[in-house]
């Protein structure tokens, strides 16, 4: 049964922030262990210094340098780098922004062999990671990059609500040029297809939301929602799917819309974002969806302010693990059952 546990890699991060903190705090105890098998990259040394501070020592970290090595009753860490790296809780330091780069690299280079079923990132810094081979606004773009993906949608993830961002990392004064009818049609139909293959929602039910303040006010406060995300959201429901929108933002968090809906697509990053976490903070999901592989994260960032106090919740960093758990499961059964469906050759009669 050990060998049919998913085999999770689990990225560290910067080093300097939470992501080790939250790491351990969610590994501990061994609930997670019995559902997969993790894989941390990034470095013992690192590790064990965290696992003292906090007083983890119950946890036992196997070491190895290649997936071959990994025990699949332990939590795994696979050493990406040999150097002594001080450890600076709350500070960015330019060698904790290159070592969270080879470890995220690290981790891709073994989900392209196929030897893990998904990832989890721990909160990078943006600015320290930075690169020649990361030059990205963040890890949903590195992804996409890594795998060839025309496109990838940053979906955020809770028991309550599934919101997703037509436009990503992208500061505002680029939003409104970047909506456009094929953008809006393109990532519909990638959370549709997210929703019923990574969720397993048979006919899932999609909000829309508009632009402008009151969705524009029927061409009052902006003409976008009556020319272009209006039209696009009538040529999806034309095919069928369940679509709705232009609906305005603020109405329909603050009355509790969202409820009746399996899947949102907000227009650009706050819009989305800020009532995500305002409702599902704590046990909020980065799903990174539109990627031939799976890649989860926890829906904060590297918290620099509480670094090494002993105060991160790590409940977004257990939630990530288990979607990542949950998604790699769900895909691999829709997989297997495809293959069964497909007709089957005839012996040619003699």
């Amino acid at each position: 049964m050990a060998e049919q546990k998913p085999v999770i890699g689990i990225t560290l991060g910067d080093y300097n922030g939470i992501g080790p903190e939250v790491t351990l705090k969610a590994l501990s105890g061994g609930q997670l262990s019995r559902v997969c098998t993790p894989v941390l990259y990034g470095s013992v040394k690192v590790l064990s210094r965290y696992r003292k501070l906090f007083n983890l020592e119950e946890i036992q970290l196997h070491s190895i340098r290649s997936l071959d090595q990994m025990i699949h009753k332990r939590v795994n860490v696979f050493n990406c780098w040999d150097e002594n790296l001080e450890v600076e809780p709350g500070k960015s330091t330019p060698e904790a922004g290159q070592a969270a780069y080879v470890a995220l690299k690290t981790a891709v280079e073994d989900l392209k062999r196929g030897t893990l079923d998904a990832v989890v990132t721990a909160p990078i810094n943006k600015h320290n990671i930075q690169n020649q081979e990361f030059a990205f606004p963040g890890h949903t773009e590195y992804f996409a990059h890594a795998f060839g993906a025309n496109d990838a949608l940053m979906f955020l993830v809770s028991e309550e609500l599934r919101v997703a961002v037509a436009t990503g990392h992208m500061p505002l004064e680029q939003v409104k040029p970047a909506i456009t009818k094929p953008l809006i049609l393109q990532k519909v139909k990638l959370l549709e297809q997210s929703l019923r293959h990574d969720f397993g929602i048979g006919k899932p039910r999609i909000a829309v939301l508009g632009l402008n303040p009151h969705a524009g006010e029927d061409g009052l406060l902006g003409s976008e929602e009556k020319e272009i995300i209006g039209p696009a959201v009538s040529e999806l429901r034309q095919k069928g799917m369940l679509v709705y929108g232009p609906l305005p933002a603020d109405g329909f968090f603050g009355t509790g819309g969202y409820r009746k809906f399996d899947g949102i697509l907000a227009m650009y990053h706050d819009q989305g974002l800020i009532p995500f976490k305002a409702i599902a903070f704590e046990n909020g999901v980065n799903f990174t969806a539109g990627l031939p592989i799976v890649r989860t994260s926890p829906d904060h960032g590297t918290a620099y302010n509480i670094a090494g106090k002993n105060l991160a919740n790590e409940s977004s960093m257990r939630q990530a693990i288990y979607l990542a758990c949950d998604i790699a499961r769900n895909r691999k059964e829709a997989k297997e059952l495809a293959a069964e469906r497909q007709p089957q050759p005839t012996a040619k009669q003699s």
